[in-house]
């Protein structure tokens, strides 16, 4: 079976320029031609997105899903269970005891076997259509923060990374936020200035060191940045070192208050957020 989002991708110039009538009936006669898939299984469905050109989860993919839902850390954003007991201010005793450098930070799933499924292809595998599906449910998580934004910014990759990879993932995430919701994104408003290996054998305090001074703000935008309220988009944070980083260059540039969307968290429960100030900047 065709992949429907690739055939669908190369028809939706053509029938986003059509009037209302007709670009119905285009829709509806590409969905005949090429009956949509699951993007992550390839399983036929009769459901598309609400552009009528993506294809949605099939029940058995989307059942997989652990989406956060309340209550969770007003600060952090990690789920909580009722038994743990809530403070009145909605904040986890991991944060209360080391506030983390951003703001807020809120994930629209669990990182587990059902979200690796959409994420890993999406990173490493060229699935760039699986942005759109990402960020709708990213904006319903971060609707908040979002709200609130001025500037959406993407973590960066070092250049010889994104050479290799030949896309930054969390680009497309900032790209397709910023249309659902009309946030502007700016695409390069931080560089990574050190090329740092693969964080995930270490433990939080070592990414933590890894990452220090390996993220600055690009000095051409540090005037955009000055006073503004950032949403730094990533796929997953595990244990936020490098959004950490990302929100003391953006403080440093002077940056009013920084919050992180992702797609996706690990729940480390006993490791993150890492110490720092929520907001002040650093």
């Amino acid at each position: 079976m065709a992949d429907f989002s690739i055939h669908a991708a190369r028809a939706s110039g053509f029938l986003t320029a059509m009037p209302a009538l007709m670009r119905s009936a285009g829709l509806h006669l590409l969905n005949w031609l090429i009956p949509p898939t699951c993007p992550v299984c390839h399983a036929e469905t009769s459901m598309t997105g609400p552009d009528g050109l993506s294809s949605l989860l099939c029940a058995s993919c989307f059942t997989a899903l652990n989406f956060i839902v309340p209550p969770v850390c007003q600060c952090c954003g990690r789920p909580m269970d009722a038994a743990e007991g809530i403070a009145p201010d909605g904040v986890c005793e991991v944060c209360r005891i080391k506030p983390p450098r951003f703001r807020h930070a809120r994930a629209a799933l669990l990182y587990d076997d059902g979200s690796r499924r959409i994420i890993l292809p999406f990173k490493h595998a060229d699935r760039m259509a699986h942005a759109s599906l990402l960020a709708r449910w990213m904006a319903d998580s971060g609707g908040d923060l979002l709200r609130q934004a001025d500037w959406l910014v993407p973590v960066p990759l070092h250049p010889s990374r994104l050479r290799q990879r030949r896309y930054n993932q969390s680009a497309l995430l900032c790209r397709a936020l910023s249309r659902l919701t009309g946030v502007p994104a700016m695409l390069d408003g931080l560089q990574r200035i050190r090329r740092t290996p693969s964080l995930g054998t270490l433990t939080a305090r070592q990414r933590q060191q890894m990452m220090r001074g390996a993220i600055q703000a690009r000095l051409t935008r540090r005037q955009k940045l000055h006073a503004a309220r950032i949403v730094v988009v990533d796929d997953v944070m595990t244990s936020g070192a490098t959004v950490s980083a990302c929100a003391r260059a953006l403080y440093a540039a002077g940056a009013a208050s920084v919050d992180v969307l992702t797609a996706a968290r690990v729940e480390l429960p006993d490791e993150i957020p890492l110490s720092g100030q929520a907001k002040t900047p650093m």
